[in-house]
């Protein structure tokens, strides 16, 4: 099986970091929870409020499935709350 990666960027008002950044913990937890075939996340800070979230998935499938479910936990949709608009979402194969 190939590793899938989801790369989403968005922006976030400065005013919404902070929410953003004390939702992230709670969102992580509830997608260890409630995601099968999640492997972990980063989140990284760009120029102009924008952000990147790159997300680790066992397979497209898993990804898939995920996407489906939306925010469906409370810490993913108070993090999801905080995202002022979306600018691309790809997903791609993790290479050695």
């Amino acid at each position: 099986m190939t590793t899938s990666v989801e790369l989403t960027r968005f922006r976030v008002v400065p005013e919404k970091v902070e929410a953003l950044l004390a939702a992230r913990p709670a969102m992580v937890a509830d997608f260890e929870a409630d995601r099968e075939g999640f492997l972990g996340a980063r989140l990284v800070r760009l120029p102009g409020d924008e952000w990147l979230d790159i997300v680790e998935w066992r397979s497209s499938e898993d990804y898939a499935v995920s996407s489906r479910k939306g925010p469906n936990r409370p810490g993913i949709k108070a993090f999801f709350d905080a995202i002022d608009s979306l600018v691309t979402a790809e997903e791609g194969e993790l290479s050695a």
